[in-house]
């Protein structure tokens, strides 16, 4: 672990340590902003920074196939995390930037993990035009409208440089972009582009092939996104043959919280109610001490989907400071696609 990632490590520690939920993230959050039903979500003011709020995130996930006739995935993801409300500027800056990359085949599943602090020009998000960046791992829009963005990223054993075009509209997710999480209430603000397709190269483990595929970015910033008693949550994003894009989760607690959003190839959405939604485990995956559900049955009963989800590769573990599984998965059943799965809190 470099110096940096060290000491900015020991200060997100407590956190992991002795709050609530994965990540500290059913934590109370005194001094934070709140999400709101009925804020209005605003390109391209909303794919920046909310410096209000303790915790957001910039996801990318992507379903990729080589010339070289392997399946493939990619992820790209950049956290934000406030230490304290009302941070400063500069080196008073109290925010934390954790980056994670990583890249998936068959028989490998690797990752590297960077973090900074803000406020010195290690990491920062710029919303127009979008740019990311964390050490020299950049996701960069090339205008206000997001038409074409280029990622990358690298580890000890891979790289990757990617080329995204958007197919389609932004997607809020919820209700209008705000996101419920529990009964009691916790939510967060939620969009999604899930219309991205991609071009590239990808090199992991030194062989070299240029790739292409689709991709999914998410976008979420909350305070306390984790009711008190939920751990963790199960997440799905799927790429469906008839075009339609499907969101999925369920956060687990004492009573699960289910919800969805059926999303058109036009973009045009439909929130799920959660007895539409059936997640079920069928395999799990023993990880070292850790045994996870990585083939699941998905149904949609109004939209008559019944599938079956397959990992590319079981082993998709982030061995990271926070750690989950992450990986692409392929479906079979009463559609074909792919997509990728998010399981936290095991």
């Amino acid at each position: 672990m470099k110096g940096k990632q060290a000491a900015l490590f020991a200060l997100l520690l407590p956190l992991g340590a002795h709050a609530q939920g994965y990540a500290g993230m059913g934590a109370p959050a005194p001094g934070f902003a709140t999400p709101r039903r009925g804020t209005a979500i605003v390109f391209p003011q909303d794919h920046g920074p909310h410096p209000a709020f303790r915790t957001e995130w910039w996801y990318l996930t992507a379903n990729l196939h080589g010339a070289d006739g392997a399946t493939y995935g990619v992820q790209w993801t950049l956290f934000r995390h406030a230490l304290e409300a009302g941070g400063g500027t500069g080196w008073d800056d109290r925010n934390v930037f954790m980056a994670h990359a990583a890249a998936t085949s068959a028989t490998t599943h690797v990752f590297a993990e960077t973090t900074a602090r803000a406020g010195v020009g290690q990491a920062d998000v710029a919303a127009a035009p979008f740019n990311a960046s964390i050490d020299d791992w950049r996701f960069a829009a090339q205008d206000d409208a997001f038409t074409k963005a280029r990622v990358t990223a690298h580890g000890p054993r891979f790289s990757y440089v990617l080329t995204l075009t958007r197919g389609g509209p932004f997607v809020l997710q919820g209700d209008r972009g705000f996101s419920q999480k529990s009964q009691e209430g916790q939510s967060s603000h939620y969009y999604s582009q899930p219309f991205f397709t991609v071009d590239g190269t990808l090199s992991l483990d030194g062989h070299e092939t240029t790739v292409s595929g689709r991709a999914w970015m998410d976008r979420e910033w909350s305070s306390q996104s984790l009711a008190p008693d939920q751990k963790g949550w199960d997440w799905f994003s799927l790429h469906l043959a008839s075009g339609d894009e499907l969101m999925l989760f369920r956060f687990r607690g004492r009573r699960d919280y289910l919800s969805g959003n059926w999303i058109s190839p036009d973009g045009a959405t439909r929130l799920l109610d959660a007895d539409d939604i059936v997640l079920e485990p069928l395999a799990w995956t023993a990880i070292g001490d850790k045994s996870l559900p990585t083939r699941w049955r998905v149904k949609v009963k109004g939209a008559g989907l019944d599938v079956e989800t397959t990992p590319l590769n079981p082993k998709s573990w982030m061995g990271a400071n926070f750690s989950y599984w992450e990986g692409p998965i392929s479906l079979s059943g009463s559609q074909r696609g792919e997509g990728y799965l998010e399981m936290t809190g095991y």
